[in-house]
């Protein structure tokens, strides 16, 4: 259980550029429906700026009744969090997702599945990870993130010090970051980046890297890399 109070995220709001997309097609009425009726009771807590001007850290014990935490960066359709939520009822898993069809085609999950221990922030994972509390995440996910394949656009990846000294703050010491890309170069600036932000990468041969964790289940984004001819890597990091 860690201090609600225990936080160190900027103490002023910061102007933040957001390059992604935040709506795609039209939603359906049930998936509108699922917007307005359940979002807001799935929510980890005051996340937003309006809601929380001064940063106050999430009491995450009180949220989620002790469970560990678990985070999800990007969870796209939400396929894979409905999945690990389903194998692991002990732990609560908060995903945070801009893409607000994603977020609608999650709900629609949660809904069929009766889950009652997945939280949703339905932005920018920065902003989440400014009031989430020190060492309060016990495993982290990054599942094919936006790949940013023009070098000029390669500072606005994920693995980047910008997210990844927020991230590792708020992981435990020997926490377990996964990270998933069919995107070589991708995998070339994570394993220098995330290393120097405190993780230790954990493969002791090519295996470790080529074949997905035991408890994986292969996302809508994966097997359009595989139709498409593109090689997954899995890396696994623990942080010191």
């Amino acid at each position: 259980m860690h201090d609600p109070a225990s936080v160190s995220g900027p103490p002023a709001r910061a102007w933040r550029n957001f390059y992604g997309r935040r709506h795609g097609k039209a939603l359906k009425d049930s998936q509108r429906r699922y917007l307005a009726e359940d979002l807001t009771a799935l929510s980890p807590g005051p996340v937003s700026w309006e809601e929380n001007p001064e940063r106050r850290p999430l009491d995450l014990a009180r949220r989620f009744g002790g469970r560990p935490v678990w985070l999800e960066v990007g969870f796209g359709g939400g396929e894979h969090m409905v999945h690990q939520a389903t194998l692991h009822p002990e732990v609560a898993i908060i995903g945070a997702e801009p893409f607000i069809n994603g977020v609608a085609m999650l709900l629609g999950k949660i809904r069929r599945q009766r889950l009652d221990n997945i939280a949703i922030h339905p932005g920018d994972a920065r902003d989440l990870m400014d009031v989430l509390p020190d060492a309060s995440v016990a495993r982290a996910f990054l599942l094919y993130p936006d790949p940013w394949p023009k070098r000029k656009h390669h500072r606005r990846r994920f693995v980047t010090p910008e997210h990844l000294a927020p991230l590792a703050r708020i992981m435990a010491p020997g926490a377990e970051l996964r990270v998933a890309t069919d995107i070589p170069d991708y995998v070339r600036q994570t394993l220098e980046e995330v290393p120097k932000a405190g993780f230790d990468w954990l493969a002791e041969g090519p295996q470790d890297w080529r074949r997905p964790w035991a408890d994986w289940i292969s996302t809508r984004y994966e097997q359009k890399a595989l139709r498409e001819g593109r090689v997954p890597h899995y890396l696994t990091f623990r942080r010191r």
